[in-house]
């Protein structure tokens, strides 16, 4: 079934469309892409048949924000890095993902990149690498939380022109927008088509409102490293937390662990933000699939795994979570009430279009690369197809 020359049909299983789940459907893959969606009981008799038992066949899940996992990190240029994080992300059900490494010396982030250009550039049999997410350097030192201090930057400091050097790899960069030299950065970013994303910032309303106006269009793991309401004298002053609920366009990411965010914060960034805004991301770290008392390191910071979630060791800040996204969709739906349909989105379609790819990624639908999960009702992964191929 490694042949993308290969036609054959999903049959015996739940299909989940952007809309709606369809039962006594096939899905029809054609090579390395989707052919479309038929009745069962219309296949041709000579099409191979895959039957799936009666499991949920999903679109493949889409991280754009995760670190790593297994005891490595993207902030390793080495293909044995990549190769450990990719697979097991593929082998979770997520077909694609931006590799995301932490804050750390520039010369480090630049040789991220350049590997990323190689890896992106060969045939790979893990989660597709579709760009670099640069998580920093450039953050506001109160929000720092996990990153580590001593690499933090301002983005007028002559380094952002290095980095965006490789700006054919780079899909998205977050940065505190109300920095010295923020808001250029903005309209750098986006005219070179890279998502302008906030986050570790303590910016106020005022300068949120002035990087939208510049391009900034993206939030990160919202609660987590931002700004809130302050009061000056008898004025309240809103902060980055604020402009991410109120925004009708902004998009934003929620570490859904239910470890960063209890279930009531999480209600009230679906209720304000609406499923076709809010996304999914792990915000995975290399403690991701480690167990508990394991140690591992982001960057150059050292943190441990602890009651499921990544930490300090001084237990004063999360440090990322533990928890890959195939994981975090049982979360929306067993404590936020998300629906089914619109927790895979979330997970999928919306992060295909924060980074502009869901023209061909993100659904089931003919045309689109065949990038597909099978779940088990738990959310394991029983198989996992990218582009065509089974990946496990």
């Amino acid at each position: 079934m490694n042949e993308l020359s290969k036609r054959f049909a999903l049959v015996n299983g739940r299909i989940a469309l952007p809309e709606a789940v369809e039962q006594g459907k096939a899905l029809i893959v054609d090579g390395p892409k989707i052919a479309g969606i038929i009745d069962s009981g219309a296949l041709a008799d000579e099409i191979n048949q895959v039957d799936v038992g009666g499991r949920l066949i999903a679109p493949g899940l889409i991280d754009i924000h995760t670190h790593g996992a297994l005891g490595h990190t993207f902030n390793e240029p080495t293909a044995a890095a990549f190769e450990v994080i990719t697979r097991e992300n593929a082998r979770r059900g997520v077909t694609s993902l931006l590799a995301t490494p932490a804050t750390a010396p520039i010369s480090n982030l630049v040789d991220c990149l350049e590997f990323s250009r190689q890896w992106m550039g060969e045939d790979q049999l893990g989660a597709q690498v579709l760009g670099v997410h640069l998580e920093g350097p450039y953050f506001s030192l109160p929000q720092a939380g996990a990153q580590d201090p001593a690499n933090i930057r301002n983005p007028n400091d002559g380094t952002a022109g290095q980095l965006l050097d490789h700006h054919d790899v780079i899909r998205m960069v977050s940065y505190a927008p109300e920095l010295p030299g923020a808001l250029e950065l903005t309209a750098r970013l986006a005219a070179l088509g890279i998502v302008p994303a906030a986050g570790h910032s303590s910016a106020k309303e005022d300068e949120v409102v002035a990087a939208i106006e510049m391009g900034l269009r993206h939030i990160i793991h919202i609660w987590s490293a931002q700004s809130t309401t302050v009061r000056e004298g008898p004025w309240r002053k809103p902060g980055l937390l604020e402009v991410s609920l109120a925004s009708d366009e902004l998009t934003v990411e929620m570490i859904c662990d239910n470890k960063h965010l209890p279930p009531t914060l999480m209600k009230l960034a679906y209720k304000c933000i609406g499923p076709d805004r809010l996304c999914v991301i792990s915000d995975a770290t290399s403690g991701a699939g480690m167990p508990e008392g394991s140690r591992f390191r982001m960057g150059e910071m050292e943190y441990e795994v602890h009651d499921g979630v990544g930490m300090m060791f001084d237990r004063s800040c999360f440090a990322g979570s533990t928890t890959l996204i195939n994981d975090m969709i049982p979360v929306l739906i067993e404590h936020v009430g998300t629906p089914l349909i619109e927790a895979i989105r979330m997970a999928s379609l919306n992060p295909a279009r924060v980074i502009g790819v869901d023209d061909r990624k993100g659904s089931l639908e003919a045309g689109k690369d065949a990038d597909i999960a099978v779940f088990d009702d738990d959310f394991t992964a029983w198989r996992t197809m990218i582009g065509g191929r089974w990946a496990n």
